[in-house]
């Protein structure tokens, strides 16, 4: 279990930070998108049955940390986060806000290299 949560921390900082930063290089742009498309669903459409914001990826995580005995306060992970990385105990709403915030970023700029900066497939087109 000990391996699993260390995989959780590793996978879940990982997949945080893709999201955010995934639109920079061209080749994992299509990625990003997809993994933004897929953290949106479980925050907003699972999130009808589980709360506004629910994350799978942090369900399962805090449930092998529970199993593992850790009384863990931190409301999200993104904030579980920063107070195991810095010792800081920042206010939950704060950290809701940043994380939202990151977020309405990455899918910006994920919308925007994706599909605004997309050259057209056939050379020969001209815009309308």
């Amino acid at each position: 279990m000990q391996v699993l949560d260390i995989v959780f921390f590793v996978f879940h900082t990982g997949l945080v930070l893709f999201n955010v930063l995934g639109w920079i290089w061209p080749k994992t742009r299509r990625w990003n998108l997809y993994t933004l498309l897929a953290t949106a669903g479980s925050w907003f459409v699972m999130g009808i049955w589980y709360g506004l914001g629910y994350c799978l990826c942090t369900d399962w995580h805090f449930q092998v940390r529970r199993q593992l005995g850790y009384q863990d306060d931190s409301p999200t992970y993104i904030h579980l986060m920063i107070k195991m990385l810095t010792g800081a105990d920042l206010d939950p709403g704060l950290v809701q806000t940043g994380t939202a915030l990151g977020f309405v970023f990455g899918l910006v700029m994920s919308l925007i290299t994706n599909f605004a900066l997309r050259k057209p497939s056939n050379p020969e087109h001209k815009p309308a």
